[in-house]
């Protein structure tokens, strides 16, 4: 039997079943569904993209996989060297692993091990709340949201503040003698309630992280590649350690990324061996995963997909701006997302359903409706999309 995920599996509803995918369509045996949320939000060039598909297939002709301990090979080369070009300043290290979750515990181990190997004795993290930076124990440990860690005891050595640079600054004056990192999901804090902010905060965040010595990182497993209509967040403010995944691979293998800037590098480079990052994920590097990788990255460029994001945008914004009902709290929109919260969760009991009869699949969560597409949507597709959403309310 599976084990679903974020299910009670004693009382969960039957799944439904995908026979076929392709483009932002979903089949089930009876009903071709437009796919709102990209599959945990990483599907950004919909399903059986031919560019893609084909990658894969010729890697899979030469090898699928071979480890990184002692070996290496042309397609982790080559995306190491493209993410170095692609991303901003000195993010040019690249220590790849399996998944956005372990990335992140491989970015609060690098932050954490960069302290020691200094001789420093900072131990805490500063996060925000609501955060959530997946379900691995140290990613546990420095979240903030009950309806995901509420099984584990929280720990003392990490400090959460909201999104207001007044609290910012007020821990900073208390812990910035403590404090190893700061670590952030920048702009829009997915799965804590697509939750939305202003970059004044993370510029202060940088200012505040040089003048302490404390490293920045950015968790952009979600908003990377587009999402909050910046290609990456850190093209506003630059972290010291920034995490990818979902998308990096327009979501046909999970891998993910964490990328270093030279700093970070500098504090592991030594010829103490006990100074070197004793990480090493099996599946690292993945020859199928790089091979695709570099391909969504070039179509992501080569296509203009951040054009795309702003049509999506502006099309959402123009169906979505001043739309109210009582039972809604806040409509907010950024980029590639819209979310719909309402006073009280259990108004969206049933919606899924709802839209599932109407061609929309949808996956809302808590009080929270929303819609994150494939970037290859059309524009009478979004609003079908839209149309659902608004139609729940109106019933």
């Amino acid at each position: 039997m599976i084990w679903y995920p974020y299910e009670q599996m004693k009382t969960m509803k039957q799944p439904y079943r995908i026979v076929d995918a392709e483009g932002v369509y979903l089949y089930t045996e009876d009903q071709k569904l437009i796919d709102s949320v990209s599959s945990w939000w990483c599907m950004i060039h919909g399903y059986k993209h031919p560019v893609l598909t084909e990658a894969i297939k010729k890697q899979a002709d030469r090898f699928s996989h071979v480890m990184l301990g002692g070996l290496t090979h042309d397609p982790v080369l080559r995306l190491s060297e493209k993410l170095q070009d692609f991303l901003p300043e000195d993010l040019d290290y690249c220590f790849f692993s399996d998944s956005g979750s372990v990335a992140v515990e491989v970015a609060l181990k690098m932050a954490l091990q960069f302290n020691t190997n200094r001789g420093s004795g900072r131990d805490m993290v500063l996060s925000l709340e609501h955060a959530y930076h997946g379900d691995t124990f140290k990613t546990m440990e420095v979240g903030d949201d009950e309806d995901y860690h509420f099984a584990f005891e929280e720990k003392k050595d990490v400090v959460h503040i909201p999104t207001k640079i007044e609290a910012l600054e007020e821990a900073f004056d208390k812990y910035h003698d403590r404090f190893y990192c700061f670590i952030v999901e920048p702009l829009l804090q997915g799965a804590g309630g697509m939750r939305m902010y202003d970059a004044a905060f993370l510029k202060r965040a940088r200012e505040l992280c040089d003048r302490y010595d404390v490293l920045l990182i950015f968790d952009e497993v979600a908003t990377g590649f587009g999402r909050t209509g910046n290609r990456f967040v850190a093209d506003l403010v630059c972290p010291d350690i920034l995490v990818l995944g979902k998308a990096l691979t327009g979501g046909y293998i999970g891998h993910a990324v964490t990328v270093a800037n030279h700093k970070v590098f500098q504090g592991f480079y030594s010829d103490d061996g006990r100074q070197a990052l004793m990480h090493g994920p099996t599946f690292m590097g993945n020859a199928l995963a790089c091979s695709v990788a570099l391909k969504s990255i070039e179509l992501f460029e080569k296509d203009n997909y951040m054009e795309k994001i702003r049509n999506i945008e502006a099309v959402t914004r123009r169906e979505m701006e001043g739309f109210e009902d009582p039972q809604v709290k806040e409509v907010r929109m950024m980029g590639g997302c819209v979310c719909v919260e309402v006073h009280d969760g259990a108004v969206l009991r049933g919606f899924q359903q709802f839209a599932y009869e109407r061609g929309v699949f949808s996956r809302p969560f808590l009080k929270y409706m929303y819609a994150m597409v494939p970037y290859v949507i059309k524009e009478e597709e979004l609003v079908r999309v839209l149309d659902v959403m608004k139609a729940w309310f109106r019933k």
